[in-house]
């Protein structure tokens, strides 16, 4: 097929499209909304976790579960997901996956979801708390994976014989 489908945008339309939904907050604001009782959300996988750090005080739900954890009218939901007052405040690597999770849950209706501007490494570079994985400082959703450590800081050897 030659050129566009009819209908089909760029990743870059649908991510200026998701974020026009939002109100998105710098790592400041994030971190100041969660010590005050907001809901931080890390959808990073566990391998970027295991490799840069975590957010001690943050949830931990992996983007392929997200909507799932946080519908308030559904079976998969958190216990804690009791409506749609919630503000979640998801944060990814960068701030792009995350703009596109935020609207999502929108699409649930969590009107107040947003995402925090430049991901898990701007927060870093602002210089606000991280954990390494082995101090347990986060709250993992069910699904969500452990970070693990990398197979080459396991040292010399193999899992199998030969």
């Amino acid at each position: 097929m030659n050129g566009r489908p009819a209908g089909a945008r760029s990743i870059d339309e649908i991510l200026a499209s998701a974020r026009r939904r939002l109100d998105r907050v710098t790592p400041g604001q994030a971190y100041a909304e969660l010590c005050a009782g907001a809901t931080l959300i890390d959808i990073r996988p566990a391998a970027q976790r295991a490799e840069h750090g975590e957010i001690p005080g943050s949830v931990v739900i992996e983007r392929n579960h997200l909507e799932w954890r946080l519908d308030p009218d559904g079976d998969a939901r958190l216990p804690w997901v009791a409506g749609y007052d919630l503000r979640p405040m998801v944060i990814c690597n960068e701030g792009y996956t995350s703009s596109l999770a935020a609207a999502a849950l929108h699409d649930l209706g969590l009107l107040r979801a947003t995402d925090v501007i430049g991901g898990y490494q701007a927060w870093r570079a602002a210089g606000l708390p991280t954990a390494r994985p082995e101090q347990r400082a986060v709250v993992l959703a069910p699904g969500a994976g452990p970070a693990y450590v990398r197979s080459e800081e396991l040292g010399e050897g193999s899992r199998c014989s030969s």
